[in-house]
């Protein structure tokens, strides 16, 4: 590869698509040594047809073999054309990239449990697309390998906030609030902890395209008209993820529309739709502070993911966490939009130099292993 860059410093692309299903990430990240620094970020809107497909993939039911591998190709060609598009937008040659990370979208996570005996991860966006069409080595397939070690293969952004975010003398938490909510936190001189605490915006989401028609609730407006319904809360709050120990994650799997519905349905009643929604929000809050709180004393929460944005859920957070400080990840110099394409690019850089990009403490693997397959250009 005839890489322009200099030897100390190179440049890689971070791609990815969260469980929301709502946009395509892109990152172009600078790196010299560690130190990641942001070049520039789109966002490439998924089309609806896909999208539509994504969700019937990502939902348990009968068999989509040929769904499979042709949303695998689509959602390829999308990530391609979205990294040409950054190239575009930032000036760059595919030559002087090092190489893409994609991380791809997940359509089913099923960790390792008791009940599961042959636990996996499908993260799909053929790679070999990826890097036919943009000409650049491209880093994939980074969960499957920490869950070949034990390992749950997720959350993998701790591994990105302990290299980053630490602070000698005080406690930090950091949370991903994105379809999913994790935390990593990193108590001063101790090792990092991490798991998904449950649902963030990927519930809420749903409800709001279902009753409103609208991907999202802006700010948190809608949830802020309703009342939080503290039976319904009580039976959101038991769900038995949350009793589960940790290291842990989930997804689509055990939070979905069908789980709400049916929460619903049990409960009884008519409640009205901004109501669900406060709920909802309520505990997203609910169970990222409880799962802060019992780290530890927290003196700073640092938020991102698009979460971040939604001022009633921030609100909360600040309330039930005070006197911790709480900002986003901007205030440590990446935009809280950002993190996980970064984290995504730093993996890569990490595949290619040979080197650990899991923290088996976060997810439960045996070992410290290198992530991802690379398909050269």
């Amino acid at each position: 590869m005839n890489n322009q860059t200099s030897e100390a410093t190179q440049l890689f692309i971070g791609l990815m698509s969260g469980t929301s299903v709502d946009a395509v990430d892109a990152v172009l990240v600078e790196f010299d040594g560690t130190q990641p620094n942001t070049i520039a970020h789109i966002e490439s809107d998924i089309p609806p047809a896909l999208r539509r497909d994504i969700l019937t993939l990502s939902t348990p039911g009968d068999d989509h073999v040929d769904l499979l591998g042709h949303t695998d190709h689509a959602i390829g060609e999308l990530f391609a054309a979205t990294a040409q598009q950054l190239l575009a937008k930032s000036g760059i040659r595919p030559e002087q990239i090092t190489a893409i990370g994609s991380h791809g979208q997940t359509v089913r996570h099923r960790p390792p449990e008791a009940v599961e005996a042959h636990p996996f991860t499908l993260q799909i966006g053929d790679p070999n697309i990826i890097a036919q069409r943009t000409g650049i080595t491209t880093v994939a397939d980074f969960r499957r390998r920490d869950m070949a070690a034990g390992g749950h293969g997720a959350p993998l952004a701790p591994a990105l906030h302990n290299s980053l975010f630490r602070h000698p003398q005080r406690n930090r938490a950091v949370v991903n609030l994105g379809g999913i909510a994790n935390i990593t936190w990193l108590p001063a001189g101790e090792d990092a902890i991490g798991y998904d605490t449950g649902p963030a915006n990927m519930v809420m989401d749903d409800w709001c395209q279902l009753q409103l028609q609208q991907p999202y609730d802006e700010n948190g407006q809608w949830a802020a008209s309703g009342k939080v319904q503290l039976e319904l809360l009580k039976r959101f709050m038991a769900h038995p993820y949350l009793q589960r120990p940790t290291p842990k994650s989930t997804g689509r799997e055990d939070f979905n529309l069908t789980w709400l519905q049916r929460t619903l349905t049990e409960l009884g009643g008519d409640l009205p739709a901004q109501d669900v929604q406060a709920t909802l929000l309520e505990f997203t809050a609910r169970t990222v502070a409880d799962a802060i709180k019992n780290c530890g004393t927290v003196n700073e929460v640092f938020l991102c993911g698009g979460g971040a944005f939604n001022g009633q859920l921030t609100a909360r957070l600040e309330a039930m966490l005070h006197p911790a400080q709480v900002a986003t990840t901007a205030v440590l110099g990446i935009d809280p939009k950002q993190v996980e394409c970064v984290a995504f690019a730093w993996m890569a850089k990490r595949t290619l130099e040979k080197l650990p990009g899991n923290l088996p403490a976060v997810t439960g693997a045996e070992s410290d292993v290198v992530l991802g397959g690379v398909y050269f250009s």
